[in-house]
């Protein structure tokens, strides 16, 4: 009897280390996995950061053959929303790189609060940047002092707003907006560019 109680717990305390085990190896897997700096994938197409550089590797068969620089980064880059996108325009199949940074920057009497989206169409087999977009939005808190001798202050808040709000329709052209524009661009094959849809007419 006792080594029938005996074998029960080896059994039961060997189950328990395993599933232990087994849970911090797939911990580990998600932190490697982040480590590699992979932000983004579809098709044969990686988005990442390699060497210090924000790139689109191009994968063949499962390795790497060639890649498309975005731009040098540091240690501390880490972008949110990263997404790529493939479409088409006009027949033309074509990859859409979007992603999010943001940058507080605080003093004693100010605090900006700045997002950058970016959005980036490439035509992959030539490498070719075909269209590019950034919109900047700059949150401001900031103390002001309403008196020479600084003993009245009030906070001011404002919202500051560059570039144009991006849009890449279901047909693959491109709306760009902002408060007091709109802007329409339409893809052109032979020249593998957007171009602006009135002059297209």
């Amino acid at each position: 009897m006792k080594k029938i109680i005996f074998i029960v717990l080896v059994a039961l305390i060997s189950n328990v280390t395993f599933s232990q085990k087994k849970k911090a190896a797939t911990k580990k897997t998600v932190v490697t996995a982040n480590a590699k700096g992979v932000f983004a994938k579809v098709d044969n197409l990686v988005v990442e950061v390699k060497s210090g550089t924000f790139q689109v590797t191009i994968n063949e068969n499962g390795k790497p053959k060639d890649a498309i620089t975005i731009k040098n980064v540091d240690a501390k880059f880490a972008p949110t929303n990263t997404k790529i996108t493939a479409f088409k325009a006009n027949g033309a199949a074509l990859y859409l790189l979007t992603f999010t940074e943001k940058n507080i920057t605080k003093t004693d009497l100010k605090t900006e609060d700045l997002t950058i989206i970016t959005s980036i169409i490439y035509e992959i087999p030539t490498k070719k940047q075909v269209f590019s977009n950034t919109q900047m939005t700059n949150h401001i808190v900031e103390k002001v002092y309403l008196d020479k001798n600084k003993t009245v202050s009030e906070t001011q808040e404002r919202m500051r707003r560059e570039g144009f709000e991006f849009t890449l329709n279901a047909d693959g052209s491109i709306t760009q907006k902002n408060k007091t524009q709109e802007n329409k661009w339409v893809y052109d094959v032979a020249k593998m560019e957007y171009v602006d849809a009135k002059k297209k007419k």
